[in-house]
């Protein structure tokens, strides 16, 4: 169930796009995620709209355009270790598709289970 929302800024092609889709989503099989389980959206900015300091905290390399906010909203118990699973997934997966893993950042929000209706107005975990 998780839900993934990607940032950024305007200019990259479909192709490249759809790579960082199915990276970010098959670190998320990888860690435990039903392969059916997709529902991810891509919210393009121009570079006006999307504002981020270069170096913080302590990057090795400034970000720029290429720079990509990934945030996934997750039912609530994930492990830290399960996280940090999905990141090296990801980020070994985006690296394969030319992104710098120094300009990616992930935000894990944990959802209670009761706040998540798939469809229907059914509370499967409620």
């Amino acid at each position: 169930m998780p839900i993934v929302t990607l940032t950024i800024c305007q200019g990259n092609g479909a192709d490249m796009k759809s790579a960082i889709l199915e990276a970010v989503h098959a670190a998320l099989v990888a860690s435990g995620a039903h392969p059916n389980d997709r529902f991810h959206r891509i919210i393009e900015l121009a570079e006006s709209d999307f504002r981020f300091d270069p170096m913080f905290p302590d990057l090795s390399t400034p970000r720029t355009s290429d720079f990509l906010l990934i945030e996934i909203l997750l039912g609530v118990g994930r492990s830290v270790k399960v996280k940090r699973a999905i990141l090296q997934h990801m980020v070994a997966g985006l690296a394969r598709c030319g992104l710098d893993p120094e300009h990616v950042m992930v935000v894990f929000q944990d959802v209670a289970w009761e706040n998540f209706s798939p469809g229907g107005g059914r509370l499967p975990h409620g």
